[in-house]
């Protein structure tokens, strides 16, 4: 199980898979439509991190947000990092182009 966490308005289901390996998916379950993948299941199929979707219990891979069982829909995925102990996810902000004169 993960958590979830705000992130430049992102919501962002967390998970740590092992002493230095940390995952950020979005949180919203794409079947289900609702906040809740960060109360997902947290397994591994061929040594590759998967959470199963609380709601109807589909597979992601959690390095590629792809399902396991189909490639779509799939789940939006950050890059994480620890820093002394913290989790740091990077979500991209979009900047709007500068008007042109």
């Amino acid at each position: 199980m993960g958590v979830s966490a705000l992130v430049r308005g992102k919501q962002v289901a967390v998970f740590r898979t092992g002493e230095h390996e940390v995952h950020a998916v979005g949180n919203r379950d794409p079947y289900a439509g609702t906040p809740t993948m960060a109360r997902g299941i947290v397994g591994r199929r061929d040594g590759h991190p998967y959470v199963a979707a609380p709601a109807g219990h589909q597979l992601f891979d959690l390095a590629s947000g792809e399902g396991l069982e189909h490639p779509e829909p799939s789940l939006a995925t950050y890059d994480t990092r620890l820093v002394d102990g913290f989790v740091e996810v990077c979500v991209a902000v979009r900047t709007r182009p500068a008007p042109s004169a």
